[in-house]
């Protein structure tokens, strides 16, 4: 699989980052200079309220809304001195790399921004070791200060989801100052590599503190590795220092920026080529890959030239693509994405696809490139929480079951976790997808102001008739005389004076007014203006309504 990097950053309130496979997009992603991402970032917050109910606590952490903290995410020292003997020194399998900005997910729970909440309960054997939770309310207090990390970053009405668990990513490890637990990227698939990296990370680890060694960490030297831990205990300490003097609510680490994370992140020996066009920020990457991945640093690119970057690959329209509530697929099918807060569900239909053989072949034919392409978009567009997917209903057994198997190994290629239901006998699908950031949807819309984020707007004769509605309130409170001016949206007036005609008549009939309309762009759909012919070319004159 051919791989690139392309970084958009020749403009300055934004970057952006698309990470191509075969020419396709297969993950986008946007900082703007006003709105940072906050996943990864480190506080000194204060807690504001404890919630025995729900085993919580708010945090004020200087945002404008207060992060949340479960007991699952919370660090009790005390309870892990007591555990120490039992944690120093195991091992254990990392299945996911880090999303950018998210930390590396551990392997047990993908709520967590770091491996040490899936890491306090589980040994190499993955069994969970269940150890009796201390309840919240005996651990925190209210005005008590404490560090936390941003593990999913604020969404929508919700404040940012919070660890204690704090974990500080390099470019080869991920260090875990409250865990002692060493754990293995799966990606690396060499055993004799595996038992190499082990031993080295053995043999240069701190006395406190564990460490995940990831996918670009495969080959590489023991300097190299004693360099990544000592940089990243170091920070470590700094922040712990910073944390002594600062206030409640200061940020203590923030991650690095976009264009810095996608190289950190996805830069190794897979990726053939990464573009970037602005010199400034290729020079600050070529100083970053010297550092750390000398032996890369021709494969970096400087773009210069006067189309843009991101017009080269075609990642605009394929952006556009993934916007679309509909999405084609090759063989005349298509997919229909309709979400809502917590729930996606995506229908897979044949469309104009009939196949050539029997009823069987094509469904499964269907089902099989759909779910290739349900995935490709599910890591497009960031789409996280549960997910529902139907399938086209399959007689067969057999095929219901190699459509489910697929599914699961395309799922692979998706550094998010995932936890998948076995297809039903109806084709639906149940899934679950974890992100710590924004969807695409979220990144590059907003609400629409007509529809309210309903995704549907009132037909014209609804609103007509709402605006006629409007009119006969208006004139029943005061009276305009035998004649008004009615200035509108220029829609509605030409529906009212075609279609509506008929129920606009009878209005004037009924109120014993004639209505003069009269187009207005600056007038959304449902509002009206009303005033007397006598008073029509006064200033404020005429008073501005809502239908409905």
């Amino acid at each position: 699989m051919k791989r690139e990097i392309v970084i958009n950053a020749c403009l300055p309130s934004e970057a952006r980052v698309a990470l191509l496979e075969d020419g396709q997009l297969a993950e986008f992603h946007l900082e703007r200079s006003d709105h940072r991402g906050l996943a990864a970032n480190i506080y000194k917050g204060k807690v504001t309220r404890v919630l025995p109910g729900m085993q919580a606590a708010f945090v004020d952490i200087g945002l404008e809304k207060a992060g949340f903290l479960h007991v699952s995410d919370f660090y009790d020292e005390l309870a892990a001195l007591g555990q120490a003997a039992d944690v120093v020194g195991e091992e254990e399998e990392v299945e996911n790399e880090p999303d950018l900005g998210a930390g590396e997910k551990g392997p047990a729970d993908a709520s967590a921004a770091s491996p040490a909440k899936a890491q306090r309960g589980r040994g190499t054997s993955g069994k969970r070791s269940f150890r009796p939770r201390v309840p919240i309310e005996q651990q925190l207090k209210r005005n008590q200060d404490i560090i936390v990390q941003i593990a999913k970053e604020p969404m929508g009405t919700k404040g940012a989801r919070l660890t204690s668990f704090v974990s500080l990513a390099g470019r080869y490890l991920v260090y875990t100052p409250t865990s002692n637990r060493l754990g293995v990227s799966r990606r690396i698939a060499a055993a004799e590599e595996r038992a190499r990296l082990r031993s080295v990370v053995k043999e240069v680890r701190p006395k406190e503190g564990g460490f995940i060694i990831r996918t670009a960490c495969e080959g590489v030297s023991k300097r190299e590795i004693q360099r990544d831990v000592a940089f990243l205990t170091k920070l470590w300490r700094s922040i712990v220092k910073q944390a002594e003097a600062a206030p409640s609510g200061s940020p203590l680490f923030a991650d690095l920026d976009l264009p810095l994370r996608a190289v950190r992140d996805f830069f190794g020996s897979d990726v053939e080529r990464l573009w970037c066009d602005d010199r400034a920020v290729y020079e600050r990457i070529q100083e970053f890959v010297g550092r750390y991945m000398s032996r890369l640093r021709s494969r970096v690119v400087l773009y210069q030239e006067q189309a843009p970057l991101f017009d080269r690959f075609d990642i605009d329209r394929q952006l556009e693509r993934a916007l679309s509530r509909r999405v084609e697929l090759k063989s005349g099918g298509h997919l229909v994405f309709d979400q809502a807060e917590a729930l996606t569900a995506i229908d897979v239909n044949t469309g104009r696809f009939v196949g050539k053989r029997n009823q069987d072949e094509t469904i499964l034919k269907t089902n099989l490139e759909a779910l290739e392409e349900v995935v490709n978009q599910l890591r497009l567009r960031n789409i996280g929480g549960i997910i529902v997917v139907d399938f086209i209903d399959m007689a067969r057994e057999a095929d219901r079951k190699r459509v489910s198997e697929a599914l699961v190994q395309a799922l692979k290629r998706d550094r998010a976790r995932s936890a998948v239901l076995r297809i039903s006998e109806f084709g639906l699908v149940e899934m679950t997808r974890k992100r710590s950031r924004e969807s695409l949807e979220q990144m590059l819309t907003e609400t629409c102001p007509h529809c309210g984020g309903s995704r549907v707007v009132k037909s014209l004769p609804t609103i007509a008739a709402e605006v006629l509605r409007s009119i006969q309130r208006r004139v029943a409170l005061n009276s305009p005389g035998d004649m008004a001016v009615v200035k509108l949206n220029p829609e509605v007036a030409r529906f009212l004076y075609s279609d509506g005609a008929k129920n606009l008549e009878a209005l004037e009939s009924r109120l014993g007014v004639k209505f003069v309309l009269r187009s207005l762009d600056a007038l959304g759909p449902e509002e009206v203006e009303l005033a007397p012919v006598s008073a029509a070319a006064s200033a404020g004159g005429a008073a501005r309504l809502r239908a409905g």
